[in-house]
């Protein structure tokens, strides 16, 4: 199976890197900067699961055409990239191609379904807090590691994913083959957006929310907003599974905080409208009340806004 990873950043590197690793057929797409360094350097991987240096091929979109089209290829790329993304990989995409998305938030599967048709789509997603460091090196900053992938309604299974489960367990990775993966990706999305707007709005961790007067509260009510759009769409979170989210949300002393916020703080692109927006605006659709996560995709509104405009 040959496998094209759009990306050698955080996310893209660090799961494209573990499967080079296990010895799989891994071209990844990246820029001719990265091209170069990967070229000169190789790809290396920084993580308290493992570090390793990895001989890997890389192509740019320049170079992409030459090439014959993939079994796979894995969409890594920020969400709010969607569009040329999906240009860049178009060449490597042929009638028997798959295409797995691990972006954030689930706005994007409709744009890639009409693009590559749903047939070819599968799902995925993906729990990582990973960087690039300053030599270019993929820096996975602890915690999980995990990546889930299945077959959504209406694809055709082409074999590719129970193949890429083998090179993932031959890696070492934490990884799942769903058999429902539009809960797995429910119960992310519900967290994600929750756990964005939250640490976004009151521009904190998780531990300096909740040990604000009312803070605990907050989270948990967010959470539910979110909880009730995820149910209203058909797709309820298991109450363990919620159990779990809502313990990460609101955990006293937790560092932890959403991406999403730290590109803020960098002054970036943020993912709001793929994550809060789009939440809120299906809490509309189904008639649901949504005040936090309506406060908070304002706040992310206005932040872009002045963002653009400075």
């Amino acid at each position: 199976m040959r496998v094209l990873v759009l990306g050698a950043g955080g996310t893209g590197g660090y799961f494209g890197g573990r499967l080079a690793q296990a010895g799989a057929d891994v071209t990844f797409l990246v820029r001719p900067a990265r091209a170069m360094l990967l070229r000169e350097r190789g790809l290396r991987l920084r993580s308290p699961l493992g570090d390793a240096d990895l001989d890997v091929a890389a192509v740019t979109a320049d170079e992409l055409p030459s090439q014959p089209p993939f079994d796979l290829v894995v969409l890594s790329c920020k969400a709010y990239d969607l569009d040329s993304a999906m240009d860049a990989i178009a060449p490597a995409v042929g009638p028997a191609t798959s295409v797995l998305p691990i972006l954030n938030g689930l706005l994007h599967y409709a744009a890639l379904d009409a693009r590559f048709s749903r047939a070819r789509v599968p799902g995925g997603l993906c729990f990582i807090s990973a960087t690039l460091g300053a030599g270019g090196e993929v820096v996975h900053m602890g915690g999980p590691a995990s990546i889930t992938f299945g077959l959504r309604e209406g694809n055709t299974d082409t074999g590719v994913l129970a193949q890429l489960a083998s090179s993932y367990a031959a890696a070492g990775v934490d990884h799942l083959l769903a058999t429902d993966v539009a809960q797995a990706q429910w119960t992310k999305f519900s967290f994600l957006a929750a756990l964005a707007a939250g640490t976004c709005l009151m521009r904190s961790s998780v531990g300096d929310i909740v040990a604000s007067e009312g803070g605990e509260a907050f989270m948990a009510a967010l959470h539910e907003e979110c909880l009730a759009v995820a149910a209203a769409e058909g797709q309820p979170v298991p109450d363990t599974e919620a159990r779990i989210a809502r313990g990460h949300l609101t955990r006293v002393g937790s560092p932890v905080t959403a991406s999403m916020l730290r590109d803020l703080q960098a002054g970036a692109r943020v993912e709001a409208l793929q994550i809060v927006g789009d939440m809120v605006h299906r809490a509309h659709r189904a008639g649901l009340a949504a005040p936090r996560l309506e406060a908070a995709w304002i706040h992310l509104q206005a932040y872009e806004s002045a963002r653009t405009a400075g």
